[in-house]
């Protein structure tokens, strides 16, 4: 019996892997904002892929507001919200209410369902860039396991058409871009101190493409762009999702 576990995940797991070797769409970060953009950019019938780091998803949801199981969203999220069918409540000033738990299951349940690819436990340490001009066309990777061992272990590759950095404050996937390829031509301005009225709008417009092939997306936008955090309220971070998710379609399909 043990055999033939071995040889069904050795197969099958492998055979995903070569599969989504490459993509149309690759997410990195499966937060508010990266769940959003690959959930509806796979509705869009574009081939998507989601990496996150963890073996787990939701990214700075869970734990609420300062471990408060609540955090708030304002009136213009409300509309991703039902396309999730996730519940809210009515708080003051605009402001609804809804669990941690419950957005990180079903954002994560409506990008599976949606026909997203997730991979958890990924690490992405570098960016492959190619062409005149210059455009980002993939990134190298390998399991957090072994980043975290501190093993010299050299990474794979994923070609993708998009690349969307979701991956928080950090923007650890435009920071790798911007340092090793100055040809790309980005700079990155750093989060400022929270706002959250001015942030949850900024977000929302400055989500989009950084450089050729390469997107960002919530809490990461406030480090290029150099725009305050905004603390427990996730109205923009779906919004910014769902935003860049049209951009990528809309470059991919023309």
């Amino acid at each position: 019996m043990e055999l033939l576990i071995q040889k069904a995940i050795l197969k099958y797991g492998l055979e995903d892997m070569y599969e989504y070797s490459e993509v149309d769409a690759l997410v990195v970060g499966a937060g508010p904002s990266g769940l959003t953009a690959a959930r509806y950019l796979a509705e869009k019938g574009l081939k998507v892929l989601l990496y996150d780091r963890r073996l787990s998803f939701g990214g700075g949801i869970g734990g609420g507001g300062n471990m408060i199981p609540k955090i708030a969203v304002q009136e213009e999220a409300l509309p991703i919200l039902e396309d999730f069918k996730i519940r809210y409540k009515k708080a003051e000033s605009g402001l609804y209410t809804l669990d941690p738990a419950e957005l990180i299951a079903k954002l994560s349940a409506g990008a599976i369902d949606a026909g997203v690819k997730v991979m958890l436990g990924v690490h992405v340490e570098d960016v492959i860039v190619r062409g005149n001009p210059p455009a980002v066309k993939g990134v190298l990777w390998k399991w957090s396991a072994i980043e975290i061992s501190g093993l010299h272990v050299d990474p794979l590759y994923t070609q993708a058409g998009a690349i969307i950095d979701a991956t928080g404050h950090d923007a650890e996937i435009i920071n790798i871009a911007a340092r090793k390829n100055p040809e790309l031509g980005i700079t990155l301005k750093g989060e400022k101190s929270n706002w959250s009225e001015v942030s949850e709008k900024l977000v929302v417009e400055h989500a989009g493409k950084v450089a050729p092939g390469l997107f960002v997306t919530g809490i990461a936008t406030c480090s290029v762009y150099g725009l305050p955090r905004m603390g427990p309220i996730f109205g923009g971070m779906l919004m910014s999702g769902k935003k860049v998710a049209e951009e990528v379609t809309k470059e991919l399909k023309s």
